[in-house]
């Protein structure tokens, strides 16, 4: 009966544990462990043999099944971001490293993303630039006229 109410404490404390950092996935050894503790408690003479994983069986599966979708509905399945760079036309953005001409080492940010920009003359740092055309992964831009 010690042994079953140490699993029952071992069992709460993890579940404790799992609602105060979601995530952890330490609520199903919790409940394998409450389980068993209920077992040694109410029958302690079964603990120890071949029921023991057929019950633990019938109560985990089912116990893993109801912890996945309470984490599906605390974050449910969403697309990923991304940002195309076809997307990013027309945008106005600010030059971060010097843009030059016919070379893709200037940077510009866009969408609080950095881009490689290139432009049909230079365009110094800390300018507003509008992106003309996407080409492939950086972006030709023109000076924004204040």
């Amino acid at each position: 009966m010690t042994i079953g109410l140490i699993l029952i404490i071992i069992g709460i404390v993890l579940i404790i544990l799992e609602a105060s950092e979601p995530g952890f996935f330490i609520a199903i050894p919790g409940g394998v462990m409450i389980t068993l503790g209920v077992i040694a408690v109410a029958f302690p003479d079964i603990l120890l043999t071949y029921w023991t994983p057929v019950i633990l069986a019938a109560v985990v599966v089912p116990l893993m099944f109801l912890s996945m979708k309470f984490y599906q509905s605390l974050s449910p399945p969403s697309i990923p971001t991304t940002t195309m760079s076809t997307s990013l036309v027309g945008d106005i953005g600010k030059v971060m490293a010097t843009i030059q001409p016919d070379d893709i080492t200037g940077k510009v940010k866009l969408r609080n993303q950095l881009w490689s920009a290139t432009s049909d003359h230079v365009i110094p740092v800390g300018e507003s630039v509008k992106v003309i055309e996407a080409r492939g992964v950086h972006v030709v831009v023109q000076e924004v006229k204040k």
